[in-house]
């Protein structure tokens, strides 16, 4: 097949989102498919909307191809652009904007629901996904459910080593924590930090990843500051794959409580290093972490919780040992990028009418 991948930004961004399109364009290639990449402007939310008049945008999208996926988050520049295209449209959603706790998302639904309504297919990448498209009117048929593998590091992690690490915590060691995302109002740092001053147990927080909004973070900082967290916080920044992984193999426990997900594919990759995590019932982390088992979920916004399951954490190593085990053992069962690639191949094909893609089954996620 002939696919075209259109996208806001360059397929090299580091994010979850974009490390999906590009495994996913990968995985196509490595099957024979040609791919073109159709690279985007970053557009705010009212500049995104005005691109659908510009003639220039449709010339852009105007490729040579049998089916063309678009990632979802370019959805302003192409709700109304859509329909003039001469190819059927395949749409990536990590998650929906609508699904987030904003001030705006009435609009946001609206221009999602008519986006959704001009696309052919819908690949999803977890059934809470799926779910959210269905409610703003998608045929749950013209959708699948491909999960990203979580692979990015694939330590080589065994039982004796989460064992030891879990048994440090009875020594004087105090329960190291990694958060690990975009620093945004929605990966919920704010109720995390809030959480350590809440705990009874000493908590060490390591906060790595970019900041996305400058007013967010100045609010964390002020937080700490106002908490007496500042020998307990450390802002980390946006690290290297090799120095992410130092982290998160010194780290007794993943917390990412965000106000939503579509996935959280950050769960997954904390669970490779035997990882529990703490993550937010809000969206599809359910789908990835078992509270009790490979986790804590909690409710969103609510510190109290985080607090709780820090302290339970840090007050039974033996339990934090099960549940790294666990969560090992759900990361290790996780469909991986081939089963996803072949899901997303066969409604490609469905789509664009071609015979060439493999049969694969469609077993829901892994849990």
């Amino acid at each position: 097949m002939r696919v075209g991948l259109a996208l806001y930004g360059s397929l090299d961004e580091r994010s979850g989102g974009f490390r999906y399109d590009r495994k996913l364009v990968e995985g196509l290639r490595a099957a024979g498919d040609a791919v073109e990449i159709v690279e985007l402007p970053w557009r705010s939310y009212p500049r995104g909307l005005l691109d659908n008049a510009s003639p220039a945008l449709r010339d852009r999208l105007r490729v040579d191809v049998d089916v063309m996926l678009q990632d979802e988050l370019a959805h302003p520049s192409l709700v109304l652009a859509n329909r003039d295209l001469p190819y059927p449209v395949v749409s990536v959603v990590h998650h929906l904007r609508a699904s987030e706790p904003r001030r705006l998302s009435p609009l946001y639904r609206a221009v999602e629901r008519r986006y959704l309504a001009t696309v052919d297919g819908v690949v999803c990448n977890s059934a809470a996904t799926r779910d959210a498209v269905a409610e703003l009117g998608v045929d749950p048929e013209a959708t699948v459910v491909a999960p990203p593998a979580g692979d990015r590091f694939d330590p080589a992690v065994d039982d004796a080593a989460i064992a030891a690490r879990a048994a440090a915590l009875g020594e004087s060691d105090p329960l190291r924590v990694a958060f690990v995302g975009n620093v945004g109002p929605r990966k919920g740092l704010d109720t995390l930090v809030e959480g350590v001053a809440l705990a009874d147990a000493a908590v060490d927080l390591t906060v790595v990843g970019r900041a996305v909004d400058e007013s967010h973070v100045a609010d964390v900082e002020r937080l700490v500051r106002e908490r007496g967290l500042g020998d307990r916080v450390r802002f980390a920044g946006r690290l290297s794959d090799a120095a992410l992984a130092d982290v998160l193999r010194e780290s007794h426990v993943l917390a990412v409580p965000s106000r939503y997900e579509g996935f959280g594919i950050v769960y997954l990759e904390g669970m490779s290093f035997g990882l529990p995590a703490i993550a937010s019932r809000a969206g599809g982390a359910a789908e990835t972490v078992t509270d009790g088992e490979t986790g804590a979920l909690v409710d969103p916004d609510d510190p109290a919780a985080v607090a709780r399951a820090l302290d339970g954490f840090a007050a039974d190593p033996d339990r934090l040992a099960e549940m790294g085990r666990a969560a090992r053992r759900r990361y290790e069962r996780h469909p991986d990028w081939a089963e996803s690639t072949a899901r997303v191949r066969r409604l490609l094909a469905e789509v664009a009418g071609a015979d060439d893609a493999p049969h694969a089954p469609d077993p829901e996620v892994a849990t």
